[in-house]
Formats: C-alpha cells, structure tokens, sequence
C-alpha cells in the first residue's frame, strides 16, 4: 500500500475538522454565555446541527459513490473531472475564506446564536447546522475526489479517518483548555500544502476530461519518464501520492499545475498582508487576524454581547424557531432519505452489474466464472505489491479489453463488449510470472461486439521493420551525397548554394525517421544540439548537421567548417554501417511507436524553433517528416487494415491536409520562417499537425507488443 496516498485526505480531514471543531467551540461556548439563570439555553441544538450536518455529507458522499457506478467509463471520466474541478474551487475558496476572516468568526458566530437562541431551540439547531454543513460537504467532495484519483485504494480512506480523529481529539482539548495552540498559524502553514495537493487534483481532473473527450490534448504529451521511473518505487509513491503527479503528463495538466500555483500561492501570500500590519500594535495576549487561538475563540465568544442593533430574523428563522424536534428530525432524516430516493432511481449500468475480480500474487481474477454477452465491466483489484498490464482475450488470443497499466493496491475498471466465446483474463505483473484465470464461457443474444484486436508479436512486425530499414538506408545514401554537396559548395564560397544543399541533407535525415534520439550518441553525432555542452554552439561535442546550419547562417567559412563536414560523412557511414542492428532502429517493436513518433517530434523541435540554428525551416522539415511518417504507416498497412479498417484513410487525410497547410506557408515558391509566416498560416500548420497526432497516436496503442511473460 502507499502511504503517501493518505496525506492529502489526512491534511484536508485535519484542516476541515479543525475548523468544524472550533465553529463547535464558539457556538457552544456562546450558548452556555447566553443562559442565564432566568432562561438557561441548552447546547442540545447545537449538537443536533451537527448531526445533520454529517447526514448530509455522508448521503452526498452515498449518492456520488452509486451515481457515478452506473455511467460508462468516458461519463464516469467525465463526471469526475467536473467533480474534481469544482472541488480544487471549494477548497481554494475555503483557503482565502480561512485566510481572511479568521479573526471575525468568533463576533460573527457569536451574534447568530443570540439571535438564534432568542428565537428558540429549532433556530440555534438550524444555525448551528449551516455554519459546520459548509465544511462538510467540502470534505466529502475533497475526499472523494481524492480516493478516485488513487485508484480506490484504502490508504486515502485511512488518512481520511486519521485526520478526522486527530482533528476530534485536539477540538476536545481545545475546548477544555488542556492545549494551548496556535490554529491561526497552523491553517496558514499548511494551507501552502493543500495548495500543492488541489493543483495535482486539477491535473488529474483535467486529465479525466480529456480522456472523457471533453477537453482536446489527450496526445499532447509534456513529459514521460515511466521507462525510468518504476511505479513501485518509493520516491514515485511518495511524489505521485501526494501531489497526484504521475510519470506520465500531459502538457494540459502540466500548465494548469503549474499556473494554478503561479497564481493561488502569491494571492494567498498578498491576502494575509494587510492583515498582519494590526497586529503589529496589539499587546501580546492579543491575536491579529488569520492567527486565533482556541483560548482567543472561546474567550471572545464568552465575551459579552456587542451593543450593536440585532438584524431582522428571516422567514425560516421564525418558523424554525421553536419546533425543535421538527428542525432536528428534517436535518437529520431528510438528506438521508433524499439520497436512498436520488440511488433508487438511479438507472442500472448497461450489463446490469459491475463483477469485482482481484489479483494476488498467484491468481488472477479467480472470482470470475461466469458471464453474458453485451457489455461487461470488470473493477480489477490489484492486491499485488506490483504495478502490471491486464488483458481480457477471446478464445483465439486476441485481445477484448485491456489496461495498460493498474497500480500496486488500487482497483481499476475494465470495460469490454463480449460476444457468444470464450474468454481468458490474463495478468501479467512486474516481475512475476503470466497468471490467468479461468477460461468462461460466454453466452446470451448477440450483441455488437467490436471485432477483438489480436495483439501483435515480434515476427509479425519484422517485415515491416525490415522494409523500413531498406527506406532509411536509402535516405542515408542520398544524405551522404548532399553532405558531399555542402563540402564542396563551402570549398568554393559558394554560401548560398551550400544553404540549399545543407536543407536537402537535413530533410533526407527527416526522412530516416529518427525519433526520440533512437539511434543513440550515433544519432546525436549526426544531428545533435548545444544544449547542455559546456561551450554551448562553440563546444567541440558539437558536431553534425546543425553545427554546419549555425556555421552557415553566422558567417564561418571552410576553415570551421571542413573539418565539421568531414567527419559528418563518417558518422553518417557509422549508423549506414549498424542500421539494422538492435543498437540502433533495429528492434521492430520501435516501428509502431515510431509512427506517431516522428510527427510530434516535428512539433517539439521544429515548430516551436528547438533545432533552429539559424535556418528558419521548420516547415519543410516537417513536410520532409511527413513523407517518412507515410513509408512508416505503409509497411504496417497490413496489420493496421486487419485491426482498425479505415484508419489508414483517415491518417492520409489528416497527412494531405498537413501538408497542404505547409505549402501554404511559402512565398513565391520558397520557404518561410515560422517568424515571417502569417499567424493565420502558423496556426493552420500547428491545427493540421494537432488533429493528425490525435489519430496518429492510436497506432502504437492497436500495434502495441504484449509484456513479455
């Protein structure tokens, strides 16, 4: 189990708790000041109120729970990226409101219950109930917005159950006087943190509502690092636990955690300034806003009465007023049964029920047994220490439903529609052993079944790389001859005509379809950047096509540049020599990956001016990306068409489009800089290139190689 998942419950549980609990202290505290020996005031109501107040987060929390069971996967998407969103509001709003009105709660709390209590036992029930129900609903949503971003695991519940109980026992304390502690200081402190933790909360909701296709991006990828990043490991448990950040993210959700923090935490700081220039001139038993003690709460509530003209009660004040038993039975009975009636007519899911299968570290889904044909949702506990792939396949191997990755301790949803067959679920978990579960067979009246996807092997890619690897050697073959080119335009100070030769060499590199650096320090020595080296454009580790692109473009002439041209031919031969080689772009389970890989490395270095080094060509080196993202797809045609008909169509659509946006952008049959492109052009190319990696990035996920086992 990870821990680190119980923080971010555990600190909002703590911090909502307190409040609760010092809104409890000062009603109560003001009640027992407001009897008199005349006309005693009882504290029942008050406990009454809170009653309620529980009631009505607990039915919230029920009816969240069974509403969303009952959605598809992309609603339940949908739905919890709102939830998620409006909870990341509540809470900041809860901040600021902390944050501001710390020092007032006291004198406006303790001038509703005089109010209240003079009106009756009803009223004082009521009051007491909206000033804690407030908080409980922000907990409830907080919380459940959290257990669904940890996977379902219990670490969340626990933290949850930890904070509260901590948060009980220091108001018990609190209000006997037992402690003396500072909560104006406490809320301010960890408020920093619970800014922290609502900005990966709204990553993660964001990240729910592009998957649910409400929000565009789902392919945009910021940063992967899950190849080096074990999930199993505890610095990744830790980090993503309480933050809610994963090795994976999307540049939407990176931005929005990011700016979330740019924004709330200098507001936060800039809302407590003004507060704090009083406090300066208050004695040292005083208390300056945003900074009340339980002793300064509770003192101020026994304090006696302002002189100021009591407001005109409202309509529900009035009818509340005495009727007690009447107030405490709707707070407490009403918001339960509202939320049984709100789950009763709740429609079923689609299969009539969602069969809950588990995996240890020698079974896989064993409580699976049986099952009709239509639409099936398997919520997969992963009772393993271990992170893993799960696949549901039919009779001949291939694959019905999957996930890609399910967590060590956490339940995932696994949706699939199955026709009349048989099927397996197999678990294939790191570092252990392939384990299946029972072969079930299923039956009923037939439904639509998609065609199941057969998951690719090795073999059945080579072809395919083999071929590809034919047009990446004949690309470096032309490559060699435009280095040539260049040689010996530089040699007769001929600048203008070595510039065209060297953007032929470059985009015949494009058209080798190195991605991702895939072709390693080879790679790096034919095309690499300054970046990082400690000379920068001027170290002698810069070498290759774009040290001869800023020579070229800065004025150097054949004294810096021969030698650079020179040992380019050699490092073009080295990779010609070990193309085929696992080293290099050998391995065929690269190619799928490669497909969508191309283009949106065409997005990261050339349309936004990474590999710029003086050129301005962005534009046709992505056209030249485009003709190898074409061979690419073409050599995988056959297994692409068997899996998903029509894709390929679609692909050559969305490519002919990008490429008629790049043409658009030249001048007179020549190419311009992005900087000297029309920004209706620009943002022609980028929409063109955009929609293509949208459908682009479905071919590594249909050609995807299962885990080895």
């Amino acid at each position: 189990m990870n821990w680190a998942e119980a923080v971010p419950n555990l600190l909002i549980c703590l911090r909502e708790g307190l409040e609760a609990g010092l809104v409890v202290t000062i009603l109560l505290a003001a009640v027992r000041k407001a009897a008199t020996a005349e006309r005693p005031v009882s504290t029942a109501p008050i406990w009454l109120g809170l009653l309620g107040a529980i009631s009505v987060a607990g039915s919230f929390a029920a009816v969240l729970t069974y509403s969303t069971s009952v959605l598809s996967s992309s609603a339940q998407q949908a739905v919890g990226g709102i939830l998620s969103v409006l909870a990341v509001i509540m809470v900041t709003a809860m901040i600021f409101w902390m944050r501001r009105t710390a020092a007032t709660l006291s004198k406006q709390l303790r001038g509703e219950v005089v109010r209240a209590a003079a009106l009756g036992a009803g009223a004082l029930a009521l009051t007491a109930f909206l000033a804690v129900g407030r908080e409980g609903l922000e907990t409830t949503l907080f919380v459940w917005t959290a257990v669904k971003a940890s996977g379902a695991t219990v670490a969340p519940l626990i933290g949850a159950a930890l904070g509260l109980l901590i948060a009980v026992a220091l108001c018990w304390l609190l209000y006997r006087q037992s402690v003396r502690f500072n909560l104006g200081v406490f809320f301010n402190r960890t408020a920093v943190l619970l800014i922290v933790i609502a900005a990966g909360v709204l990553a993660y909701g964001l990240g729910d509502l592009q998957d649910a296709g409400w929000l565009p991006g789902v392919n945009w990828i910021a940063f992967d690092i899950s190849a080096h990043a074990d999930p199993n490991s505890w610095w990744v448990a830790i980090v993503s636990g309480i933050t809610e950040l994963t090795p994976k993210m999307r540049v939407l959700q990176v931005v929005a955690w990011v700016g979330y923090l740019a924004v709330v935490i200098p507001l936060f700081v800039r809302a407590g300034r003004p507060a704090e220039a009083p406090a300066a001139a208050t004695t040292a038993a005083a208390t300056a806003p945003g900074t009340e003690t339980a002793e300064t709460a509770t003192a101020s509530a026994t304090a006696p009465a302002t002189q100021d003209a009591e407001p005109t009660p409202d309509w529900w004040e009035r009818v509340a007023g005495p009727r007690l038993p009447l107030v405490a039975t709707a707070l407490v009975v009403v918001p339960v049964v509202a939320a049984g009636i709100a789950i009763a007519l709740l429609p079923s899911s689609s299969n009539g029920s969602v069969q809950a299968v588990s995996i240890s570290d020698s079974s896989c889904a064993p409580e699976w047994k049986s099952g009709k044909s239509g639409t099936q949702t398997f919520a997969i506990q992963n009772k393993t220490s271990k992170a893993g792939e799960i696949n549901l396949l039919d009779a001949g191997g291939a694959i019905v439903g999957e996930i890609e990755t399910i967590g060590p301790a956490t339940t995932a949803d696994m949706t699939a529609t199955l026709g009349n067959g048989s099927y397996t679920i197999t678990c294939l978990m790191s570092g252990k052993p392939k384990t299946t579960s029972p072969t079930v067979q299923v039956s009923g009246a037939s439904g639509d079944a998609p065609p199941a996807v057969k998951p690719v092997t090795a073999d059945d890619l080579t072809p395919a790389n083999n071929a590809y690897q034919a047009a990446a050697d004949q690309a470096l073959s032309r490559l060699a001859g435009a280095v040539t080119a260049i040689g010996n335009d530089v040699q007769a100070d001929n600048i203008p005509a070595a510039q065209a030769d060297w953007l032929n060499a470059q985009m015949e590199w494009e058209r080798v379809g190195a991605s991702y650096n895939s072709f390693g320090e080879a790679g790096t020595a034919v095309d690499g950047l300054p970046d990082g080296l400690p000379g920068g454009t001027s170290d002698e580790g810069f070498t290759g096509l774009h040290r001869i692109e800023y020579g070229l473009w800065h004025g150097q002439g054949p004294d810096q540049l021969m030698p650079v041209i020179d040992r380019l031919g050699g490092d073009i031969a080295n990779i010609q020599k070990n193309l085929g080689s696992d080293d290099l772009a050998g391995d065929p389970t690269n190619l799928p990956i490669r497909a969508h890989e191309i283009l949106e490395d065409a997005l990261r270095d050339h349309l936004f001016g990474n590999d710029d080094e003086g050129s301005g060509s962005a534009y046709p080196l992505t056209d030249a990306d485009i003709d190898i993202t074409r061979t690419v797809l073409d050599e995988l045609g056959p297994l692409l068409d068997a899996r998903s008909p029509g894709l390929r169509t679609e692909l050559s659509a969305h490519l002919d489009t990008l490429h008629a946006a790049l043409l658009a952008t030249q001048d007179n049959g020549k190419w311009r800089a992005p900087a000297q492109t029309p920004q209706a052009q620009q943002q022609a190319v980028r929409a063109a290139l955009g929609a293509a990696l949208e459908d682009l990035a479905r071919v590594p996920r249909l050609l995807e190689v299962p885990l080895a086992h």
